[in-house]
């Protein structure tokens, strides 16, 4: 029968406190120093936890293992997940660095629990520092109003995603998506309901796109929504989910509800595309879909040149 065994190892002021005593002091001192000089050389998590695997398995035989930190929306596979494992909350005195959950297709004994206790030692002030990066480094590229990609987040995503598409041979679009009658909303209830009504679309958006799919604010109330490995067809459905949605979901207001819609421009890349022409051709369709009265979808029928 598999096994699952679960603990929280405290790590303040870097003291694991062990499951067996009995085996605490028999690790390997000098992996141990290894490991440490390992982790030491970057502030990536998926590096970190990759030294950390390659590293681990000298001393304990492991199939893999998964790192989850829901606060900040983190799950890592490492290797495969096997019958038996066991889990370890890691806590200090001043922060909750996530879970560990380490697979194996046998049991684990004491003395190789002993030894992974022993070893998250050694984890955690280069775990700590790795999820400080990661939250500075999405804090560059986050608008802190909506939790969407900023601008500088949008072109750096954009130039790979191209890249990659073309390589492969894949498709790809991008939705240009605008907030109708925003100025509206902020003249007529206020800046504070304006900025609700950004947050609302946004959360929508999250809500309907695949984890593949990301969206990013363009400034004021425009949104570019990045559909990855997506067809025309499959766009525009995308693209009328994501109107009529809007459309049905009302904006709550000092005890009314508003309504709003948005008009998206829909772009597909072609041969040779750059950032700035997928860009124009989704604004170009946008603003048809404006003009021929907001609340709808337009294509860029646009051909490659």
């Amino acid at each position: 029968m598999p096994t699952q065994l679960g603990t929280t190892v405290d790590l303040n002021d870097a003291k694991v406190i062990f499951s067996s005593a009995e085996y605490a002091g028999n690790y390997d001192a000098d992996l141990r120093l290894r490991l440490m000089q390992a982790l030491q050389t970057s502030l990536e998590l998926e590096t970190l936890f990759n030294l950390f695997f390659d590293h681990i398995q000298s001393a304990v035989a492991l199939d893999g293992f998964t790192y989850r930190m829901d606060l900040l929306d983190i799950t890592l596979q490492f290797g495969k997940q096997s019958i038996h494992s066991c889990n370890y909350r890691l806590i200090t005195q001043q922060d909750y660095l996530g879970e560990l959950t380490f697979y194996r297709s046998r049991r684990f004994p004491e003395k190789d629990l002993a030894v992974l206790e022993s070893l998250l030692n050694v984890v955690v002030f280069p775990l700590r520092n790795a999820l400080m990066y990661r939250e500075a480094i999405s804090a560059t590229l986050t608008d802190p109003l909506t939790g969407a990609g900023n601008k500088l987040a949008l072109q750096n995503t954009l130039q790979r995603e191209i890249e990659l598409a073309e390589r492969y041979s894949q498709t790809m679009s991008v939705l240009m998506l605008d907030l109708d009658k925003f100025k509206h909303i902020n003249e007529r209830y206020g800046n504070p309901c304006g900025d609700e009504a950004l947050k609302q679309l946004v959360a929508v958006i999250k809500e309907e796109i695949s984890g593949s799919d990301v969206v990013f604010r363009q400034g004021g109330e425009g949104f570019i929504v990045l559909l990855t490995n997506s067809t025309l067809a499959a766009s525009q459905h995308i693209a009328e989910r994501l109107r009529d949605r809007m459309v049905t979901t009302k904006l709550a207001h000092l005890g009314q509800d508003i309504s709003t819609s948005i008009s998206v421009g829909l772009s597909m890349l072609h041969a040779q595309d750059t950032v700035k022409r997928l860009l124009e051709r989704a604004a170009y369709a946008m603003y048809s879909a404006k003009n021929d009265g907001r609340n709808r979808v337009k294509v860029c029928q646009e051909q490659a040149d």
